[in-house]
């Protein structure tokens, strides 16, 4: 159960707590990624960088993070 101030979104799969009103911007930055660094998606539909300060994160949220792969 969790606190009226907290909501639960999978991250990767796993079930992570965080406040309410989490944007999508903080939990990268809480994660210690560089805002470049990783590619973002929430419930499957990609969310851009400049997006991600106004992606508010909901209950039951599926958030997953990728990062670009170099090279070739």
């Amino acid at each position: 159960m969790t606190h009226a101030d907290e909501i639960v979104v999978l991250l990767l799969g796993q079930p992570q707590k965080l406040a309410s009103g989490t944007t999508l911007a903080q939990l990268v930055s809480t994660l210690g990624h560089a805002p470049a660094a990783v590619t973002t998606a929430v419930n499957g539909m990609f969310v851009a960088r400049g997006q991600r300060v106004t992606c508010v994160l909901r209950p039951d949220d599926a958030v997953l993070l990728f990062e670009p792969i170099v090279g070739g």
